[in-house]
């Protein structure tokens, strides 16, 4: 089990922190007005705007919100912004790879906030496909454990283009190729397994393992870069093991 896989549940317990509340919030918005525009207004017909509004509403994303971004989105009401995505690659401390995915109204806001932040944490910038290379796309499926067990989701998934299934505690993950991603989700649904996420991920080739104090400061880099509302998800290929996730912790 890759340490990205744990920074993925990491993420999950930050994400109810209050005091990211707002910015949750305001980064799912967002992501519902694109899915609207891209795809269409109709969650029917559109999996990914599906997939957005049921994220925003397990969020507790007021439902006025939701429908007046999938309004906007979809053109039936006014006032939706021109929304850019951008990938920013570079290093953090210890020589880890850091991409940035950004989606914003403002190029310029959005590379002078990241640069800030890799500037100020021990990071650097670097060219376009400096870094990227080091990652594939994958698709991941987040899910509780609840009642099922790991070969009732792997049977449920295999047919559908699974790649793995991995244990992470308290949850599972479904790790497919990014094309077989809606595949997954489908065969979710007919299983009736109900899931947290299905999103697109970056996923290392090789990861750089990390002690405690460097996984403070790549933690320290990654909460720098989402204070930014532009800046939508950061992904590294740092390898946190269970015993400095625990010293950490402790902290």
């Amino acid at each position: 089990m890759s340490g990205h896989s744990k920074w993925a549940t990491t993420k999950h317990k930050k994400a109810a922190n209050d005091a990211k509340r707002g910015k949750e919030f305001a980064k799912l918005i967002k992501n519902i007005e694109v899915a609207a525009r891209t795809g269409g207004g109709d969650p029917a017909a559109n999996p990914t705007l599906d997939d957005m509004i049921k994220k925003a509403k397990k969020a507790s994303v007021p439902n006025d919100n939701i429908e007046r971004a999938r309004k906007r989105g979809s053109g039936e009401e006014a006032g939706g912004a021109d929304w850019e995505t951008i990938v920013y690659e570079g290093y953090g401390p210890n020589g880890v790879a850091v991409l940035i995915e950004c989606l914003t109204d403002n190029r310029n806001r959005a590379t002078t906030d990241v640069r800030t932040a890799m500037n100020k944490n021990g990071g650097n910038m670097a060219d376009a496909g400096s870094v990227s290379y080091l990652f594939h796309r994958k698709g991941v499926v987040i899910l509780d454990k609840g009642d099922n067990i790991e070969d009732d989701v792997l049977m449920a998934v295999l047919d559908a283009g699974a790649e793995e299934v991995n244990d992470l505690g308290e949850k599972f993950e479904v790790v497919s190729d990014l094309s077989d991603l809606t595949k997954v989700r489908s065969a979710l649904d007919e299983a009736e397994i109900g899931y947290d996420s299905a999103d697109p991920d970056y996923r290392a080739d090789v990861e750089v393992p990390l002690d405690a104090d460097g996984a403070k400061k790549i933690f320290r880099l990654i909460d720098a870069l989402e204070e930014s509302d532009d800046v939508q998800d950061v992904f590294t290929n740092m390898d946190v093991s269970d015993e400095v996730l625990a010293e950490l912790d402790e902290d």
